[in-house]
């Protein structure tokens, strides 16, 4: 299998929006082992009557690689278990560009199990920790992950609807977005995924939105 992905967002940050964009490849290197490569932007803009520089500076956010390998496959019990690793090297945002070119790297190790139940609904739980450091100062911030997703599957299709928990722990203050999301098939090629985001905790972000257009070529499916 191969996949590309191109995915354009936006999100509520309170004084000021962000956009997101993103590049994705992602491919089966061979049985159960899976390859990711993506490049994510995000740009600024801040709510009317604020200054430009009140906001962040426009970055390429990082180059993230992951792996990710299925040990665990019961058909029986139609569950699997996957271990993976990805790893997100930052770079500096646009205005400090080169000065460095990396500003840190955040390693994230994490577990995926996921279960069908009868024929058509699907669950999955990702977690791991987050483990940021700051090349400068040194400093390291640990997030625990937590992520926990619900889909029905249109039968005969690759359509789906659901809802994913996400939920992050930073020192002793959990943080909880909710996603309700959904998949439609255009053609045999191409996908669209549609995501929303609701934060419970509402202290840094109210509300997103993220399209994400889906190419898998034909003759690698």
């Amino acid at each position: 299998e191969k996949e590309w992905n191109i995915g354009l967002g936006i999100a509520d940050k309170l004084e000021f929006d962000s956009y997101e964009a993103l590049v994705e490849y992602e491919w089966a290197a061979a049985d159960r082992l899976g390859l990711e490569v993506e490049l994510p932007f995000t740009f600024y803009s801040p709510m009317e009557g604020l200054p430009r520089d009140s906001v962040p500076s426009d970055q390429l956010d990082a180059l993230k690689l992951a792996v990710q390998w299925s040990f665990y496959v019961n058909p029986k019990q139609a569950l699997s278990m996957a271990l993976g690793y990805l790893n997100e090297l930052e770079f500096s945002d646009f205005d400090n560009f080169g000065k460095p070119l990396f500003k840190g790297n955040v390693y994230n190790p994490f577990l995926v199990v996921a279960k069908r139940w009868g024929h058509n609904f699907h669950s999955l739980i990702y977690t791991g920790p987050q483990i940021e450091q700051n090349f400068k100062s040194g400093e390291v911030d640990t997030t625990l992950e937590i992520n926990t997703s619900f889909h029905y599957m249109v039968p005969g299709t690759d359509n789906f609807i659901g809802m994913e928990f996400n939920k992050f722990l930073k020192a002793g203050e959990l943080d909880v977005t909710l996603r309700p999301q959904m998949r439609l098939g255009i053609s045999e090629e191409i996908l669209v995924g549609i995501v929303a985001g609701i934060s419970l905790n509402r202290d840094e972000e109210r509300f997103s939105a993220f399209m994400r257009l889906i190419y898998e070529p034909g003759d690698w499916r």
